[in-house]
């Protein structure tokens, strides 16, 4: 049987290549030389007889049989990846590590509960969790840098199990001018004022939450900055129940009387990176994400009872 003529790493080259826009920053990102990085392209080329590169200016791009076979070598190497993990896995029987992407707006509560539920039967595995901001959940997903992913936004190509809808409510600090019209609060009313947008954590796709297109607003990068603004009188902005509820409760927020439903929400989905090569860790944690998150969603308030306690 004749065995491949090229190697996983003339292919891990090419696509440094073309994902960094060249040789000198495909040089750098994988930490060789540039002779080395265009020996190894030129190699691959001769070896199978046709270029798979061309300059256009200072940049290479792909020819029509360059973008065939880079989108089959990326299979090749994820499949290659894949099965590393899988021996991986195999020989050690128990993760050492579950790496776990939260959006901000999932609430802390029920990540809480799950550790606590996860750490006893744990084996001593440890816990590594990134919070993110609308697509960066997912986008880590497609870069392989978790095992599960609570995410607003399954990518292309997975599976999610839907954990829960999020609710946001309006609000402002109780002396803002908004709530001081002596009438409901219109889109227009709003637009007038400084809105705080959560900015998003994913480099690729980069919305910003519940902005309503006008220049006016302030962008943070989490929520624990846009609740500081928000108590502190700057602005307005569309949070979670979960997060506006103490503080509506302690005085410190104000729910906006609208003069429409402007109601927000959103649903988040618990997605593996692969489900079939997830190990007992990443098992366990996901089962502690899903019971606990059922438990939680008995308790939350509606957004008509945050209006309530306004009103009170």
């Amino acid at each position: 049987m004749r065995g491949p003529k090229v190697t996983l790493e003339q292919w891990r080259t090419l696509q440094a290549v073309v994902d960094h826009g060249g040789y000198a920053q495909a040089a750098e990102a994988l930490h060789k030389s540039q002779s080395s990085i265009s020996y190894t392209v030129a190699k691959l080329q001769e070896q199978l007889g046709m270029d798979l590169l061309h300059i256009e200016g200072r940049k290479a791009v792909l020819t029509s049989a360059g973008q065939a076979l880079l989108q089959r070598s990326r299979q090749l190497l994820d499949h290659a990846v894949e099965l590393e993990q899988v021996a991986d896995s195999l020989g050690q029987g128990w993760e050492p590590e579950v790496r776990l992407a939260m959006d901000a707006i999932f609430p802390k509560t029920i990540l809480i509960n799950a550790f606590k539920e996860f750490l006893p039967g744990s084996n001593g595995c440890r816990l590594v969790l990134r919070e993110e901001v609308l697509s960066g959940a997912s986008e880590v997903l497609l870069e392989k840098k978790v095992e599960l992913s609570i995410t607003p936004w399954v990518p292309p190509g997975f599976m999610g199990e839907k954990l829960m809808d999020i609710h946001f409510i309006a609000v402002a600090h109780p002396d803002h001018t908004l709530h001081q019209l002596g009438r409901k609060v219109t889109l227009n009313d709003l637009k007038q004022h400084m809105h705080v947008v959560i900015k998003d954590s994913g480099l690729k796709q980069n919305r910003d939450s519940g902005w309503l297109g006008s220049d006016f607003r302030c962008t943070v990068t989490n929520f624990e900055s846009a609740r500081a603004l928000l108590v502190g009188g700057m602005g307005f902005s569309w949070i979670p129940v979960h997060e506006a509820y103490p503080l509506i409760k302690e005085g410190q927020l104000k729910c906006i009387d609208l003069d429409a439903d402007y109601e927000k929400q959103g649903t988040l989905y618990l997605v593996y990176a692969n489900k079939e090569l997830a190990g007992p860790a990443t098992q366990l944690m996901a089962s502690c994400l899903k019971a606990c998150t059922k438990t939680y969603q008995v308790t939350e308030p509606s957004c008509q009872e945050l209006r309530s306690v306004t009103a009170d």
